[in-house]
């Protein structure tokens, strides 16, 4: 099955009517929230990874972009890998103390650690 399908028409297959015109739904954009408002937490997780130290940052609000880029601040930062996905910024390792300085830093006066 190839990688490259082609999304559909929303579902929309076939009309009987001659004179429909499809228009597909506009998409709601999303907006930023200022750095002082974003309510972020930062958890160390060891489910489902074997035994090894995750940093989680959760909560972030605002457009995919914005959230790689501060997941790319935050891994430079850090000197480790990681990755960002399902609206979450996973970091190798336990440094939670280092991003709470950051994310600090940075003007996210709502961070904080979470869960132990």
């Amino acid at each position: 099955m190839s990688k490259n399908k082609k999304p559909d028409q929303f579902g929309f297959v076939f009309s009987t009517n001659p004179d429909f015109q499809f228009q597909p739904e506009e998409e709601e954009q999303i907006e930023d929230l200022p750095n002082s408002k974003q309510p972020l937490k930062i958890w160390l997780d060891r489910k489902q990874r074997k035994g090894k130290d995750v940093t989680l940052i959760t909560g972030f609000e605002g457009t995919e972009d914005s959230l790689k880029e501060l997941g790319k601040a935050l891994k430079t930062k850090c000197g480790v890998g990681g990755t960002v996905k399902d609206g979450e910024i996973l970091l190798q390792g336990d440094h939670r103390e280092k991003v709470l300085a950051y994310l600090l830093e940075q003007g996210y006066s709502k961070a904080k650690k979470a869960g132990g």
